[in-house]
């Protein structure tokens, strides 16, 4: 497990997750970041991370990493809401997003609770 300060910073796509039913970080929540390859439909899985206990992992594209393209991201919330004994309504949730200048630093936060979600453009 990576100290915070390292996580945080130079990444160029990173995430958050937040457990809105309790208000905390979602820690342990599984999450995959994949690449859909023109002309499509075939997704290449580049990176897979755990959450830590603030609900951040590593970056899931390092600087120079990111190239333009459509991307998913990717969260197992059926296996976390298990492991605190509740069910999820979404056994995963995709978020599909658009890199258009891969220069640009990216962080798509995921509000989760057991009945909905939320993903926004963070900064």
């Amino acid at each position: 497990q990576a100290d915070s300060t390292s996580e945080v910073g130079n990444g160029t796509l990173t995430t958050h997750v937040l457990n809105t039913a309790s208000g905390l970080p979602a820690a342990g929540l599984v999450v995959r970041l994949a690449q859909l390859q023109e002309p499509g439909p075939q997704w290449t899985e580049l990176a897979q991370r755990r959450t830590d206990a603030d609900g951040r992992c590593q970056p899931l594209l390092a600087p120079g990493q990111a190239k333009a393209g459509t991307y998913k991201l990717h969260f197992e919330t059926a296996e976390y809401w298990q492991g605190l004994g509740h069910t999820s309504f979404y056994p995963f949730v995709e978020v599909v997003f658009i890199i258009t200048d891969p220069a640009r630093k990216l962080h798509v936060p995921l509000l989760i609770s057991p009945y909905s979600y939320t993903t926004y453009r963070g900064s």
